[in-house]
């Protein structure tokens, strides 16, 4: 959050309006466990170490450097994330917060918030919705990194890349999920994770990492242009 999130207010912000998420995307976008199947066949999905608490979460990789998207969003289709749809708008505590300064917020175009009564119009339903997806794929996402972590299951992973033009990339603090550490588990320990549900998306993780060498391909056409 930064410092300029105020409660979402019906009085104080009746006349907001709310416009489609704009701006550069995160090249690199937390994703929760519900999005794994769609991310992972759009793009990589990789693990990656918050740098103030030094836990592990899970994200897409749209890009391979800031203000890089070589992956085709669209709201709507296909893998669109709710940490992209979310923008702007926070949990705070039982309420919404919203940051009054970001591109999303107008009072011209774009979709009210609240009807003439003050309840919440669609868009802010929708909002609603994505929150508390959000929300609960969190737990979901830190108990799926828990139990791979716990199977020791968590791989570093560097990727180094060198595209037509002559210059390389050198990703690094990148991990993903070992296929030989989790064939080598036994039958109870593979059990417990299907039942989980976390087998699928740890499979989901590995094979995602095919998207690299797809993004790589679309980033060499773009160079060429």
């Amino acid at each position: 959050m930064t410092d300029t999130v105020t409660l979402l207010d019906s009085a104080e912000h009746r006349d907001l309006r709310v416009r489609a998420p704009a701006g550069p995307l995160p090249y690199f976008v937390p994703v929760v466990a519900a999005e794994f199947a769609a991310a992972a066949a759009a793009c990589p999905l990789l693990l990656a170490k918050d740098a103030e608490t030094g836990r592990f979460y899970a994200g897409a990789m749209l890009g391979f450097q800031p203000g890089e998207s070589l992956v085709e969003l669209r709201a709507g289709e296909g893998f669109w994330p709710l940490h992209v749809e979310r923008q702007g708008f926070f949990i705070a505590g039982d309420s919404i917060a919203i940051d009054p300064q970001d591109s999303r917020f107008t009072h011209q175009d774009g979709e009210p918030l609240f009807g003439a009564d003050g309840a919440p119009a669609p868009a802010l339903r929708g909002i609603q919705q994505t929150l508390a997806q959000l929300h609960r794929g969190l737990e979901a996402t830190q108990a799926f990194v828990d139990a791979m972590l716990g199977h020791k299951l968590v791989e570093p992973i560097d990727i180094t890349l060198r595209f037509d033009d002559g210059t390389s990339l050198d990703l690094a603090g990148l991990y993903t999920i070992s296929l030989d550490a989790l064939d080598a588990l036994d039958d109870a320990a593979v059990v417990t994770l299907f039942r989980a549900g976390h087998l699928q998306l740890a499979y989901a993780m590995a094979s995602s990492l095919r998207q690299v060498a797809v993004l790589a391909a679309r980033r060499n056409r773009r160079l060429a242009a």
